[in-house]
């Protein structure tokens, strides 16, 4: 480690001395009855939209049945669309996530329930993952993220993102917790790896175990120098680290981590709104709206990508920092995304606890790319124009969605 990463691991290590003992009350789980305001919202919203509440509650999928002949026949009712990746409201969707693994080697208090979460036996295999990308290639996507889960678990992952770069896309990215990525990175790079996200939530070493239920900190650490390395000598790879910001938790941190592209100039440094999945004890009160973060020396800088998630500025020492708003101005209008889960469940909506099992359709014996273009079609027009159909954010977390471990990040 450079003398420059020691320096500052040094004195973010000292400032956790410092911290509020009180911050970690917020890891507590609350339900919505605690709060009055979110009680009459909801209680509002049965009233006013009785019939697309209850069918929210009540589908978890977009396809009828998994039995395999039920299944061939309604495929066989669907139409043939044209413009296979346009939804209803003219979004073309260009950029697939791919999740390719369910386990994680930490258990972050907004991704996974305290008691973990069962694990599916059955996931798509990497030739599995790989024929449905060169499918969405052909139909138009050029952008894939790989995610988990952790994606660093998976054995194959170096084979995958061959496979990937064999499509020729213009990106092939990965957002990472870091805790095992030195031990691959160039060959990852190597491999066609163009992109590079790890996730850390705070500097300071003991409230990272806190927060992810691990004392894995230093591990992290060793990963953002060494992927920084890299990209300083690498022109085409980009380095983001992304923070989660919760009021109360890791909010008075976030200058630190704005300091942090001074000692690192190949780092991109992204915020991101807290959002509401299952069981991971969001409210209003602990997200911090990105508007508040913002200081008077950060000047906006206009993103080249109209379906760029996040809001970019530039510090006085020309360091690139970012916010991810998805609770306090969301993007929905511009979204290109989809999102492919380790079990082979097609969401066209991270907030939309509805999906579509690509994989059994796509295990059907007789399964065509004709067939596969009908049923990714109609999933997609029954995407919502904007939070997965729901009014506000608040009323997200009353959905039937999975926690985002096994969405993918």
């Amino acid at each position: 480690m450079k003398s420059s990463s020691r320096t500052f691991f040094s004195s973010v290590w000292k400032s956790s001395t410092r911290r509020r003992k009180s911050s970690v009350a917020v890891f507590e789980t609350q339900s919505i009855e605690e709060f009055p305001r979110l009680q009459a919202l909801r209680e509002q919203l049965q009233r006013d939209q009785p019939v697309i509440h209850r069918t929210k509650q009540r589908l978890t999928t977009l396809q009828p049945t998994d039995d395999t002949v039920q299944l061939r026949e309604w495929i066989d009712t669907l139409p043939l669309p044209t413009t296979i990746l346009q939804d209803s409201y003219g979004r073309f969707h260009n950029y697939l996530r791919l999740s390719l693994v369910e386990r994680c080697n930490l258990r972050c208090t907004y991704c996974m329930p305290p008691e973990g979460i069962p694990l599916s036996d059955n996931l798509l295999t990497s030739e599995e993952v790989l024929r449905l990308a060169a499918h969405f290639v052909s139909r138009g996507v050029n952008k894939f993220r790989l995610t988990g889960g952790e994606p660093t678990l998976r054995k194959d992952l170096t084979e995958i993102i061959q496979g990937l770069h064999a499509l020729r896309p213009k990106q092939i990215g990965i957002t990472t917790n870091g805790v095992v990525l030195t031990r691959k990175l160039n060959e990852f790079i190597d491999a066609g790896l163009t992109s590079i996200n790890i996730s850390l939530d705070t500097l300071q070493a003991d409230k990272f175990e806190q927060l992810t239920r691990r004392p894995y900190f230093t591990k992290v650490w060793e990963s953002i120098v060494a992927a920084h390395q890299a990209a300083s000598e690498q022109a085409h790879l980009t380095v983001k680290v992304n923070c989660v910001v919760m009021r109360g938790v890791n909010d008075e941190e976030v200058p630190n981590f704005i300091k942090l592209t001074e000692q690192f100039p190949h780092l991109q440094m992204r915020f991101i709104e807290y959002m509401p999945f299952s069981s991971n004890g969001w409210d209003w009160s602990k997200c911090v709206p990105y508007q508040e973060l913002l200081t008077d020396d950060l000047t906006p800088v206009p993103s080249p990508d109209p379906s760029d998630t996040t809001k970019w500025y530039q510090t006085p020492t020309g360091a690139t920092v970012g916010f991810i708003t998805s609770m306090s101005e969301h993007f929905c209008g511009s979204c290109n995304r989809i999102r492919l889960t380790a079990d082979g469940q097609l969401k066209v909506c991270l907030f939309d606890g509805r999906e579509v099992n690509l994989k059994n359709v796509l295990r059907l014996p007789d399964v065509t790319e004709q067939d596969l273009d009908k049923v990714i079609y109609h999933a997609l027009q029954h995407k919502q124009k904007q939070l997965g159909g729901h009014p506000d954010p608040a009323s997200i977390k009353v959905d039937n969605n999975r926690p985002m471990t096994l969405i993918g990040g």
